[in-house]
């Protein structure tokens, strides 16, 4: 069945993996471990929030933060609010951000409070700092009411994640998922910026039904199961991490292992503890891999399939990684439309039986 026909919507969507799946395990991130039903229940309590925070349908919301299970519970809840996401590349600077944060009016922010080094709420606030907003906490981004950070501590302006949660607690159960009914397939879920390398970011806008619909063929072509364990290394801001990544998981009932970070140690390593069974990346990443001194030493007995895309795939490593861990090509391939805003191409490769 099309995806936008047995799902109608994202939330749609969130709510059939949290009752089909209840039990499995959705997401990990170190010890904190989550079921469907429990990221289902996150999720509807994030959107209770958006909702009490006075996120109506269309609206646009952005999130800059690295992969993390609030990530995916933020994102999922303004999206099941009706919210339009608007994710934000981790590696941009302060004043990129606040060009797509001013460029989509984006009325509400998700933030990171510091990452690899580099605190994001200075960085807005040197980028939008001044202006004409009277408002909002930065006046340089008059559209933008309120930034939640997601983490404990947050300025006086902003609002910590806790506190924002909390915010939805008046929001009864009726009333979110009411808002979330009234979604189909032609409502807006998304914005997807370009990376900027050729000019400015310019937005695709996706969807609910094309979400659905071209997942729901991307998992079936990567032979994606209930089951899996799901290493996502590529970031949440780009499709083949939000939406080959967490969607294509919500699909299949598969267990999503978010990493913020790629680094070869870390990705073998939880490869092996996890017990990893699926890993997309593009091809530097499985070259990286490849090329690891110390590869023999981790167990990666439960990988059955890898699947790369997003640049050009050389047929030498395909060749590599025939040789070296038995694994053959597939015949499926995906793809979709480009560039961020969904899917290049990918290229499974299965382990030889």
């Amino acid at each position: 069945m099309r995806g936008d026909v047995e799902w109608g919507s994202i939330p749609g969507l969130v709510r059939s993996s949290a009752e089909r799946y209840a039990d499995t395990e959705a997401v990990v991130e170190g010890r904190t471990r989550i079921s469907y039903a429990e990221l289902g229940a996150r999720v509807e309590r994030a959107a209770a929030a958006c909702i009490a925070s006075g996120v109506g349908v269309g609206d646009r919301v952005g999130i800059w933060a690295p992969n993390s299970l609030d990530w995916i519970v933020s994102a999922l809840g303004a999206v099941s609010a009706g919210a339009v996401l608007v994710p934000l590349n981790t590696r941009f600077k302060g004043s990129e951000a606040a060009y797509v944060l001013r460029r989509s009016g984006a009325r509400l922010l998700f933030v990171t409070g510091t990452f690899l080094g580099t605190s994001y709420v200075a960085s807005l606030r040197r980028a939008a700092g001044e202006g004409e907003g009277l408002r909002g906490p930065l006046p340089g981004l008059p559209a933008l009411e309120q930034v939640v950070v997601l983490a404990d501590d947050a300025p006086a302006d902003f609002r910590t994640w806790k506190d924002f949660l909390a915010s939805g607690e008046g929001v009864g159960e009726a009333e979110t998922r009411e808002r979330a009914r009234g979604l189909d397939g032609s409502t807006v879920s998304d914005i997807i910026f370009t990376s900027g390398t050729t000019g400015r970011p310019k937005g695709a806008v996706i969807t609910h039904a094309q979400t659905l619909r071209a997942y729901e063929v991307w998992s079936d072509l990567a032979g994606l199961r209930r089951g899996d364990r799901y290493l996502i290394a590529n970031p949440f801001f780009h499709t083949f991490g939000y939406k080959a990544g967490v969607i294509a998981c919500l699909m299949r009932g598969a267990t999503m292992i978010p990493q913020p970070v790629f680094n070869v140690d870390t990705v073998l390593a939880n490869i092996a503890a996890e017990r990893v069974s699926v890993l997309p990346g593009p091809p530097t990443l499985h070259q990286s891999l490849l090329d690891h001194p110390a590869r023999d030493a981790y167990d990666l007995s439960a990988l059955r399939l890898v699947v790369t895309g997003a640049a050009v795939v050389p047929l030498r490593l395909v060749e590599r990684l025939r040789g070296s861990w038995g694994w053959e090509p597939c015949s499926r391939r995906t793809a979709s439309r480009r560039p961020a805003a969904s899917s290049r191409c990918a290229v499974g490769a299965t382990i030889r039986p």
